[in-house]
């Protein structure tokens, strides 16, 4: 590892923390995917690429999106990182587009998760013209996926044959992980002046009795799953409804979810939770608002000759990340990153200049086949 390529990736990463690319936030506003594409254009350049090409994918939840795509030759190996990231969260103590090196740590929204990785990637090329490989830029990660979707679907995907894609993993090989499965629940009553409350449809009580249920299936099932995957990470996310408290509410929302693991029998699941539902209330309307399956790598051989020597320790994420999306296209995948998971989204968030010259060295076996 060269120390004077990990300080050249934590000055190219302070550039592109100052790039705002976040998912809109309370207020609305988002960052700007395409304009971060624009930067990268003139990193790359150098490195002779066959072809560079910016899209534009729009976001699913709307606003400006994008994906910047380099091949060198006829890629069978794709390098991909999000450029998005996720609105700043609170309790920030600095301002989190402004990047601080300190301690030997970068700080700044999207150090860890994931532009590190991007920052890496473009040092590595600095070091000699990649072989049949090819770097993927991609943005809607933090939300709606539509860039990598936009990509699976063109012509451009067609002869790759593996994917890196890059998140904090503790330096450590993702060769599965977890799904995310959300849904809504939704009751529909009269509603009413409150002294008739003991003779009204009550929502909100009817859903309170469906989330214990759900957190008891939840505590009763913390042994269940894969290897390195136990435990169906049940989480109740919001109950509400009602304007004031002498008004019986008109209708109540449950929303929760689950992460399954890859195997996981969601037909029984499926059947088991309507099952439930119409136990409690057969008025509930149940709908399933996101469907992110799990994720396990189909081809272990191929992607250790893509990683290299010295190989990573391989590990299962109890996080989701668009690796899923790649199998399902019928592209083999791993998942591999600067930083650690327990940074990401955090106030402060940041990744070590160390992780940022690993990385260096990681995706320059990946680039170059050595």
């Amino acid at each position: 590892m060269s120390t004077q390529e990990a300080v050249r990736a934590a000055e190219l990463l302070s550039q592109l923390i100052a790039l705002r690319s976040h998912q809109p936030g309370p207020d609305g506003i988002g960052g700007n995917e395409r304009k971060l594409c624009e930067a990268l254009v003139p990193l790359i350049l150098p490195s002779g690429p066959d072809e560079i090409v910016i899209v534009d994918a729009p976001r699913a939840a709307g606003g400006a999106g994008a994906y910047l795509f380099a091949r060198w030759g006829r890629p069978d190996t794709i390098i991909n990182a999000h450029i998005d990231t996720v609105p700043a969260n609170t309790g920030w103590t600095r301002d989190p587009w402004t990047a601080a090196i300190s301690g030997g740590m970068v700080y700044g929204l999207g150090a860890c998760d994931i532009k590190g990785a991007i920052a890496a990637a473009i040092t590595a090329l600095g070091r000699a013209r990649p072989r049949n490989a090819g770097l993927l830029f991609s943005g809607d990660e933090e939300r709606g996926t539509a860039s990598i979707r936009h990509f699976l679907a063109s012509a451009r995907a067609g002869q790759v044959q593996h994917a890196v894609v890059c998140e904090p993993t503790s330096r450590q090989l993702g060769v599965a992980h977890r799904g995310v499965l959300a849904h809504r629940a939704r009751l529909v009553g009269q509603g009413g002046h409150s002294s008739r409350a003991d003779h009204l449809p009550r929502p909100i009580a009817q859903l309170a009795r469906l989330a214990v249920a759900l957190d008891e299936v939840g505590r009763n099932r913390l042994d269940d799953g894969a290897q390195g995957m136990t435990g169906l990470c049940l989480n109740l996310a919001q109950l509400g409804g009602g304007v004031a408290f002498n008004v019986v509410p008109t209708d109540a929302e449950l929303l929760f979810s689950i992460r399954p693991w890859p195997g996981f029998e969601r037909e029984m699941w499926d059947r088991d939770l309507s099952a439930m539902v119409r136990s409690i209330d057969p008025a509930i309307e149940l709908t399933t608002v996101l469907d992110h399956a799990p994720f396990s790598c189909s081809d272990g051989p191929g992607i250790t000759r893509v990683i290299g020597a010295p190989m990573p320790k391989q590990t299962s994420l109890d996080f989701w990340t668009e690796a899923a999306l790649w199998e399902a296209a019928g592209i083999p995948a791993v998942v591999i990153g600067p930083g650690d998971i327990a940074q990401a989204h955090a106030p402060d968030e940041y990744v070590s200049i160390d992780d940022l010259g690993w990385a260096v060295d990681l995706y320059a076996r990946v680039l170059f086949g050595s």
